[in-house]
């Protein structure tokens, strides 16, 4: 590990444990809902197979994309994933802060929604086009880079900013935004 990096947990919310348990059961009970009904032909077989395997590629490629945890690094933000990392520069980090409705209302433009993680581009009106690497949105914190955010969800958003703060000297670092709209107003 480099000197002045700081590592961050990715734990899970009860929402996305539940909405993975939740569709790793579907994807399982259909491929048994098909070998139940299609138990001895050629053809059967052949779906049945079909199945399972759609199911195993679809649960494999989602626990690819799994967040491990977050490393603050000098200028540099590693996103660790299953088998490999997400590197993000934080030069052009302009401003950072907590706010754990950042993904209320988010509708997802491409990318996981639920399954083992919540990842890739989302919208919403309290931020715009965004990046989210998250596994516990009440933890979100808003990254605002020159040319877009990111939204990540370390284990303990404070300590995360305080490492931020030391990594990117030149960003602003806050725990709150007075120009994030309040919830019941998006």
């Amino acid at each position: 590990m480099l000197p002045g990096t700081a590592v961050f947990r990715a734990p899970w919310s009860t929402t996305l444990k539940v909405l993975s348990a939740v569709s790793v059961g579907i994807l399982v009970g259909v491929a048994g809902l098909f070998a139940i009904l299609f138990p001895s032909d050629r053809l059967a077989a052949l779906t049945v197979t079909l199945t399972a395997s759609c199911v195993s590629a679809t649960l494999l490629g989602a626990a690819l994309f799994v967040v491990r945890s977050y490393e603050v690094r000098p200028g540099e933000l590693r996103i660790r994933r299953l088998l490999w990392s997400t590197d993000l520069s934080l030069a052009n980090l302009r401003a950072a802060w907590a706010e754990p409705t950042a993904m209320s209302n988010s509708l997802r433009l491409f990318g996981n929604g639920g399954l083992f993680v919540f990842a890739g581009l989302f919208w919403n009106r309290q931020l715009g086009r965004y990046r989210a690497f998250a596994t516990q949105p009440a933890h979100a914190v808003v990254l605002e880079l020159e040319r877009r955010a990111v939204v990540v969800t370390p284990d303990d958003p404070g300590r995360f900013l305080e490492a931020l703060a030391l990594a990117c000297p030149r960003a602003e670092v806050r725990r709150s935004t007075l120009s994030v709209r309040p919830p019941d107003a998006i």
